[in-house]
């Protein structure tokens, strides 16, 4: 008789809501520190409340765990809703400098750190609207 294993997703293995928000909280907190990136601070609000709501409820789902983002706002259609913001090779690079700088802080598992660092890298790419920028 063999044992099957529990497979754990991306949300139960980064820690739950807890680490997420700890993600979130210190994504938004290198945006507002790092002056190389203020060509995406100032695409946001001054203050990083909603934004961080919104990721944070985005993150859950995405991750594998409560879809609170949907049932709050809806799908996310996430490149529809970021079309207004010219986004470009630089703009997703400072994101994903921010986004690096707090998964290496606050995700200790290294293959799980380097596994969301590849998939947010592949939704920073497919945000670009801006061809060849």
């Amino acid at each position: 008789m063999t044992e099957t294993l529990p497979v754990f997703n991306h949300y139960q293995r980064i820690g739950g809501a807890a680490k997420i928000h700890a993600l979130v909280q210190r994504f938004y907190e290198i945006m507002d520190e790092l002056p190389e990136v203020y060509g995406i601070r100032k695409m946001h609000a001054a203050s990083l409340e909603g934004a961080a709501d919104k990721l944070f409820k985005f993150l859950s789902g995405w991750l594998g765990g409560p879809p609170l983002f949907v049932q709050e706002f809806g799908e996310p259609f996430l490149r529809r809703r970021h079309f207004p913001f010219a986004i470009g090779v630089s703009e997703r690079d400072q994101w994903l400098l921010c986004m690096d700088q707090a998964l290496n802080e606050i995700v200790e598992d290294t293959v799980l750190r380097q596994e969301l660092s590849t998939a947010f890298a592949k939704v920073a790419d497919h945000m670009r609207n801006q061809p060849n920028a």
